[in-house]
């Protein structure tokens, strides 16, 4: 489920970075002229010939842009927050429209990303949601737009979001049960998610993605379930693997459900394939979903018929970080190279400084020069003596 919480941060430098260690050796920003070039609040200059896209120093090209737009949401998440939530941010400290809309000029005219997606939190929390989607389709007629959310609300409007130029909605639902829902969430609105998920579909906000999270002892035995009420709709379902970005600092590693355990809970029912299309930076294994011949458990449909297909995110046990293409903005307007990264680097400043477009461009450009090379360290592997959980939760740097 979508949710979010008030992030604790440290102080900032002057250069609008939060300094923390990586155990990464200092790397000049693209421009950069020396050791005093982002000092004092000055923004590193672009040198002649600069790659104006937003590169790292591994050879990755962020083209997928997600904003959070609000931190506020209105369910309870065991794997995201307290049962008693958490302070949100104060209305003056949120990202407002206007500070948006230009930030996706920036991202889209500048530096080349080719896909936006809206995030928390979440977003129906936000009053001026469906202005800021009609603002950012003004600006940009063909730029794909798709919304995570926990579909609460959803049903009364999605007919807006649509019209305002919404492309498609990704719902987080973990359970087709409304017992296991409530346990998970702690709030008895799974009805209002199916009325939302019903409401997004009949608007045409298509494809539409469910993610899921498996919890050991919670939901995972429902896992085929799931899938089963996916495919008969037509959604793509993907199973996301557990991570440690959750407000309590609880996970651990042997107590998630990997995505090995998925397949193996899937493939009691269907067979599973990998697709042979390809994954082109995205975050999802897709799997090519069939029914399972005459003599196998619970055959779903005719032996060997294709009924759809089921993505895994395995960002723990089966990392992708080589072929990482996001950029994160929060919803106070920082932005994260790496979900797991322990800098960010304030872009809200600048926005309300007077700061040309050109000057917001090269200070996220450099945050982007300085991403990790995988979980906010130069080596994948959370869980690692040597990793550490970021302050933030996932809910309150945005999906």
């Amino acid at each position: 489920m979508t949710c979010s919480t008030s992030p604790r941060t440290p102080a900032e430098s002057g250069d609008g970075r939060i300094p923390v260690s990586l155990g990464l050796p200092a790397v000049p920003a693209p421009g950069a002229s020396g050791p005093d070039a982002s000092s004092a609040g000055a923004v590193p200059p672009p040198a002649p010939g600069d790659d104006p896209r937003l590169v790292d120093r591994f050879g990755r090209v962020a083209t997928d842009l997600r904003i959070s737009l609000i931190d506020k949401c209105n369910l309870r998440c065991t794997y995201c927050m307290p049962a008693d939530g958490l302070a949100w941010l104060p209305a003056e400290r949120l990202l407002t429209g206007e500070e948006i809309r230009r930030l996706v000029r920036i991202a889209v005219d500048t530096h080349g990303v080719r896909e936006l997606r809206l995030t928390g939190g979440e977003p129906l929390v936000r009053k001026d949601l469906v202005e800021i989607i009609a603002g950012i389709r003004a600006d940009h007629p063909d730029l794909p737009i798709s919304m995570t959310t926990n579909g609460v609300g959803l049903a009364a409007k999605a007919g807006a979001l649509a019209a305002a130029g919404l492309s498609r909605i990704n719902v987080s639902l973990d359970t087709i049960h409304a017992e296991s829902f409530a346990k998970l969430t702690r709030r008895n609105f799974f009805h209002k998610v199916l009325e939302g998920i019903e409401a997004a579909d009949a608007a045409g906000l298509r494809p539409i993605k469910i993610n899921a999270v498996l919890l050991r002892g919670v939901n995972d035995t429902e896992a085929a379930d799931l899938l089963a009420w996916s495919l008969q709709r037509g959604f793509e379902l993907r199973f996301i693997e557990q991570m440690p970005l959750d407000a309590d600092h609880g996970w651990t590693r042997t107590n998630m459900v990997t995505a090995e355990d998925t397949r193996t809970l899937l493939r009691t029912h269907y067979d599973l394939s990998v697709s042979p299309d390809a994954r082109d930076g995205a975050p999802a294994e897709r799997y090519v979903v069939r029914a399972l011949p005459a003599d196998g458990a619970d055959p779903a449909g005719t032996p060997g018929e294709v009924l759809g297909t089921v993505g895994i995110i395995a960002s723990v046990t089966e990392p992708f970080c080589a072929d990482c293409r996001r950029t994160r903005i929060t919803a106070e307007g920082r932005v994260m190279s790496c979900l797991f990264s322990r800098e960010e680097t304030d872009l809200t400043a600048l926005l309300r400084s007077g700061a040309s477009d050109a000057q917001i461009a090269d200070r996220w450009r450099a945050a982007m020069w300085a991403k990790p090379r995988a979980h906010g360290m130069d080596h994948t592997g959370l869980g690692d003596q040597d990793f550490v959980q970021p302050d933030r939760s996932m809910s309150a740097i945005g999906g």
